[in-house]
């Protein structure tokens, strides 16, 4: 009777319903065992850290000695009284406005031309994606200080016309420049990304504007770029965030000093001087929780900008 009336219900006997809950358990202890070496990582390599660095913020802190507990003392000081610190906001603020929307902008121009169908044209990707792998090496911080020193190369072929062209690594007016064309220079990931966008756009939308009357430049601006505009967004966003981060060819470039008269001293370098140069621990993991709030900030603007502009091809 307790069958029948379990089978009429429409349900499944207790104790199949025992077995299967016992082998989802079973099979969410393996998953989370599987799991674990990840969860210790998280722990132990960026909350860990992240909660010391925390702490060390509102320390005084030299490595050889116990942090001494300052309260918000070097939040006080970054705004008020280091004017390094104020000039590495400066530089910084500037590469990432220069350098992240002309990196796009070049990024996106290239991808509409690699999007075609000619012979070769797996090279050609293949080749202007390959600053992308090597631009943030030394070896290319190193190169690039030569091309742009005062016998370098850009200087060899501007006497070719007669320019007598500066020392551009050594003058405070062009050392900040020349990092940003390097910057732009790594165009490659961006570029890849709208690429791949470009070949999902539906051809029969390109040619219905075709036969509307609307040229190559029309078409773009109304059919190709807001499609487009998501791929634009993630660029956006993540090639901030890595303007923001960038380290090694103002370390290079400058031999870790940011100089020409602090013209390249980049955020992330004052932090490795006031960390690792002078010690000053505490003082440094303030700075990173400054950077931190900052590109938080600026994320959070580009979400929030991002209503206005960029359109999904499912929204309503």
């Amino acid at each position: 009777m307790s069958n029948a009336t379990t089978a009429a219900g429409g349900g499944a006997p207790a104790p199949a319903r025992r077995r299967r809950s016992a082998r989802r358990r079973k099979e969410a202890r393996a998953g989370y065992l599987f799991l674990l070496p990840w969860f210790v990582g998280l722990a132990a390599l960026v909350i860990g850290p992240m909660a010391t660095s925390a702490y060390l913020s509102f320390t005084e802190y030299d490595l050889f000695h116990d942090p001494v507990w300052v309260g918000v003392e070097n939040y006080r000081t970054l705004f008020t009284d280091d004017p390094r610190y104020l000039q590495s906001l400066r530089v910084t603020f500037t590469y990432v406005l220069a350098s992240v929307p002309l990196r796009l902008v070049v990024a996106l121009g290239l991808a509409v031309l690699m999007n075609r169908t000619l012979r070769g044209m797996s090279f050609y990707r293949a080749a202007l994606y390959l600053p992308s792998l090597l631009g943030g090496s030394v070896a290319i911080a190193v190169l690039w200080r030569q091309l742009f020193g005062s016998n370098g190369a850009i200087n060899q072929l501007l006497a070719l016309v007669g320019i007598d062209g500066p020392n551009w690594i050594a003058s405070p007016d062009t050392s900040l420049a020349t990092l940003i064309v390097l910057a732009i220079w790594q165009f490659g990931s961006p570029m890849v990304i709208f690429l791949a966008g470009l070949r999902q756009i539906p051809a029969e939308l390109l040619e219905a504007a075709r036969v509307d009357g609307a040229g190559a430049v029309r078409r773009f601006v109304s059919v190709t770029l807001p499609l487009l505009t998501p791929l634009v967004f993630f660029n956006l966003v993540m090639q901030t965030i890595v303007a923001f981060q960038a380290f090694t060819p103002s370390y290079i470039i400058s031999n870790g000093t940011g100089g020409p008269v602090d013209s390249t001293l980049f955020y992330t370098l004052y932090l490795y001087i006031k960390g690792f140069s002078e010690f000053e621990m505490g003082y440094a993991s303030a700075m990173a929780w400054v950077l931190v709030a900052i590109i938080a900030a600026f994320t959070a603007v580009n979400f929030l900008g991002a209503r206005r502009w960029v359109h999904y091809s499912d929204a309503s």
